[in-house]
């Protein structure tokens, strides 16, 4: 069965910013977390998958099809919740409701019904009144009423109190349990991540740094806290970056057992967070 998401080659350049061959694939029934730093590209690319941006080469299939060629059916199957709302703010959640569901072809009224009341959802409440956390549900309930298989999330828990921020997140969990559906997540909140995703894809400066599962890499990686002096020319080549000072160092190694090999219990090696991950492999704060 071909992925829900397949990017080969994906190239777009700006003014002072290049989006270099993108690759990167994700398969039903999961959550892929697209994580970097701001700046890095993940709204780009999410840009590009949409067709909102036109892509300079490279090739996108969705559901194993062409973006493009395919572009309208596709987006039948496509739920999109996005960190800029683009609803009519002077519109009720009622009103934008009957604009969009033409739209779909396999739009539900009784499964929209239910998600206004899933979500605690005012529908004669116009948009504009809403907080950032119901407009981001209320485009949840879009998106599984016209019964997506695909949900793009860019930043949508972003600004958002952590009540639903944790609320958001266990709608997501749910949805990955139909194993036909696949959400691929876009945030630098990597805290979220670490409770939903199955996959990490790490960019940087346009480029994928590191793409697998969450918890292989959280298992596989250490963070390794010890004394300078260990330093040797041979031991730093087993770490991504190092933080100095005058007490010691610290730093994130990709194998943490063969550290642990070399260094036994003259250092403290801890498991690491997504967070640090990215911080290290992105260079903020690392100094080898």
């Amino acid at each position: 069965m071909a992925p829900v998401l397949e990017i080969k080659g994906l190239q777009k350049k700006f003014s002072g910013f290049t989006l270099k061959d993108i690759n990167l694939s994700l398969d039903q029934g999961y959550i892929m977390g697209f994580i970097g730093p701001n700046g890095a590209g993940k709204s780009t690319t999410m840009k590009l998958i949409l067709n909102l941006l036109k892509k300079d080469r490279g090739e996108i299939k969705i559901f194993g099809r062409d973006h493009l060629k395919n572009e309208i059916e596709i987006k039948n199957r496509i739920g999109f919740v996005l960190d800029e709302n683009y609803f009519y703010e002077e519109l009720t959640v009622r009103e934008m409701k009957r604009i969009l569901s033409p739209f779909y072809r396999n739009w539900d009224e009784k499964v929209f019904s239910q998600y206004l009341k899933d979500f605690d959802l005012p529908p004669h409440q116009k948009i504009k009144s809403l907080s950032k956390g119901t407009k981001m549900k209320f485009s949840l309930a879009v998106a599984l009423s016209h019964q997506a298989d695909f949900f793009l999330m860019d930043e949508p828990t972003s600004g958002l109190d952590p009540v639903i921020r944790n609320e958001l997140l266990e709608i997501l969990s749910w949805i990955r349990q139909d194993e036909k559906k696949a959400v691929f997540f876009s945030t630098h909140i990597t805290s979220d991540l670490e409770k939903i995703a199955d996959y990490v894809t790490l960019i940087d400066q346009g480029e994928i740094v590191l793409s697998t599962g969450k918890d292989d890499l959280l298992e596989k990686y250490g963070l390794v806290r010890g004394g300078k002096e260990l330093l040797t020319g041979d031991v730093r080549t087993h770490f991504i970056g190092i933080k100095e000072n005058q007490f010691g160092f610290q730093g994130l190694v990709q194998d943490k057992q063969r550290v642990r090999q070399l260094l036994g219990d003259r250092v403290l090696i801890e498991k690491p967070t997504l967070e640090d991950v990215m911080l290290y492999y992105t260079r903020r704060g690392a100094h080898a």
